[in-house]
């Protein structure tokens, strides 16, 4: 699939810009972004990719990710049939799932690559993307924010009277989105047309390249003696911070929590997600090294790891930003984007959402130009900008994510896999504009 969308991204570029004359702008486009998806992209994820992966090595090893796997193995089996409750895959998946959730986009992205690392080592055919694979493709791509940070931030930032008004409407589409996901892969893996190769499991087994320790995992240490009290104590600090965020926020944090409108529920979701990312880099290793794990050392093998993983990802996320960037600079975006008015029109749906509904699947960065542009233009608590936001809180950069995923373990037949990410899109893109109708009207602007 994505072999026919990558050439039909760089074929109609190139007739684009001859057409319209931007082919110099076309060429440029390429250049900058080949240039952003090193410099600006893989580049910096390789220290984010090492110390992430190093961390996680200690959850691991110290066996908190086979304890958080286990209580929800339920909801797992019935996702992922073929892949053994146990497995390493199970516990990388639900803490990728869990950083999506709160927003931490910089973790979510290691910590989904190291779940790709895992289910890959269950796959018998290499370069061919699993079931699981594509289950768990679809969960990212439609992925459920409780709070769509960036949106709320933005809007914030423009003196918006209730920024977080987009919560509940983001909540919604999102969680639609992720259903539709879930229920079209799981369709699309038994139509012939997206098959497995013939031996790939599908009724539970597990391949015949699965590693040997990981298909026998050894039980997890136990907690020393002092480990107990000690792990009880540092995870009684931050429950204390976390109520003291949410009740008496300190002026320090006033910037996390304390949002004009935010509603008691919303500051406990703020201030989970600003102490998450301290916890895991503190709890881990404490814990890893109560149960007797040499922190620094394993630390360092899963930093190796991290930064493999960074490079190797490098040729195919050039590609996909090449084609992106070629497409968007031959003016393609504005083209479709004038071709689609006239009919959503008729729907009541606005032209100036067109854009951002059309570079949400290709770019992150340039969807939050979008967005800030259409704040700027129709202002914060506009049903535009609204809905705008609510847009960004429940659909993903679906081909961006697709290719780094995939190509740190070097899937080339992704299989059913954009179909059900761009289903996800599209259901959250509807259901935002539905819900926002019907919440803020359609309103001026």
């Amino acid at each position: 699939m994505l072999n026919y969308i990558w050439l039909g991204f760089i074929l109609a570029a190139v007739l684009l810009g001859g057409a319209t004359g931007h082919l110099k702008e076309m060429t440029d486009g390429a250049f900058d972004s080949a240039k952003a998806g090193v410099m600006n992209v893989a580049l910096p994820l390789v220290g984010v990719m090492a110390l992430l992966l190093g961390i996680m090595r200690l959850a691991e090893k110290s066996g908190l990710v086979q304890v958080l796997a286990r209580g929800l193995r339920p909801v797992l089996r019935r996702l992922f049939p073929e892949i053994p409750p146990d497995h390493p895959a199970m516990g990388a998946m639900v803490t990728n799932i869990a950083a999506n959730m709160l927003g931490l986009g910089n973790a979510a992205t290691p910590l989904g690559l190291r779940a790709m690392q895992r289910l890959e080592r269950l796959n018998p055919h290499p370069g061919t993307a699993t079931n699981a694979m594509c289950t768990f493709l679809a969960i990212n791509t439609s992925s459920v924010q409780l709070i769509p940070l960036t949106a709320v931030g933005i809007l914030a930032a423009a003196k918006s009277t209730n920024p977080t008004a987009i919560i509940g409407t983001a909540l919604v589409a999102t969680s639609c989105a992720a259903i539709v996901a879930v229920l079209v892969v799981k369709a699309l893996e038994r139509l012939p047309i997206f098959a497995a190769p013939k031996g790939v499991a599908l009724d539970g087994k597990v391949g015949p390249n699965v590693l040997p320790e990981e298909a026998d995992s050894p039980a997890p240490p136990r907690l020393r003696w002092w480990g107990g009290p000690a792990v009880g104590i540092f995870a009684a600090c931050f429950v204390f911070w976390f109520l003291r965020d949410v009740f008496h926020p300190l002026p320090a944090a006033a910037s996390q929590t304390d949002i004009p409108g935010a509603s008691l529920w919303v500051r406990a979701i703020l201030a989970i997600s600003a102490l998450a990312i301290p916890f895991i880099f503190s709890f881990f290793p404490l814990y890893a090294f109560a149960c007797g794990v040499k922190v620094y050392e394993e630390f360092v093998e899963g930093a190796k790891e991290g930064f493999n993983v960074a490079v190797r990802i490098i040729p195919y996320l050039v590609a996909i930003l090449v084609a992106m960037g070629m497409f968007r600079a031959a003016g393609g975006i504005q083209m479709l984007a004038q071709w689609l008015a006239p009919v959503l029109d008729r729907i009541g749906f606005p032209a100036d959402l067109l854009p951002i509904v059309l570079v949400r699947p290709l770019s992150g960065s340039a969807t939050i130009g979008l967005f800030a542009e259409l704040v700027k233009a129709h202002g914060p608590d506009s049903f535009i900008a609204r809905t705008a936001g609510t847009i960004m809180g429940s659909t993903e950069t679906t081909f961006y994510v697709l290719a780094v995923y995939f190509g740190s373990v070097g899937i080339r037949r992704t299989r059913h896999a954009v179909l059900a990410g761009l289903a996800a899109d599209f259901t959250g893109v509807v259901v935002s504009f539905v819900i926002c109708r019907a919440v803020f009207g359609s309103g001026p602007g």
